[in-house]
């Protein structure tokens, strides 16, 4: 499940990488489940939101390192709040 989680996130990512909506998200974590033909517990629920959050603050951390534009860093601001409530955390 974790594959998906982190493609939640950045499916339809371009360059530079940041976060797909929380809508898209949704659709997507929807689609991979109607695909494989089974519903995530709540506690995967839980964790494919979290996990989407990940690939973001890695590329977030990779522009503050290096100076680039804060793109993923900006999305992280945005939209962190409403994938932790979702994962519970």
């Amino acid at each position: 499940m974790h594959r998906s989680a982190l493609a939640s996130g950045a499916f339809a990512s371009a360059s530079p990488p940041t976060l797909t909506p929380i809508e898209s998200s949704a659709a997507f974590l929807a689609a991979y489940q109607d695909l494989r033909g089974r519903r995530f517990t709540a506690e995967e629920q839980e964790i494919a939101w979290a996990a989407s959050l990940w690939p973001a603050a890695h590329n977030a951390r990779w522009e503050a390192l290096h100076g680039d534009l804060p793109v993923s860093c900006d999305a992280v601001r945005v939209q962190a709040a409403e994938r932790l409530r979702r994962a519970n955390a």
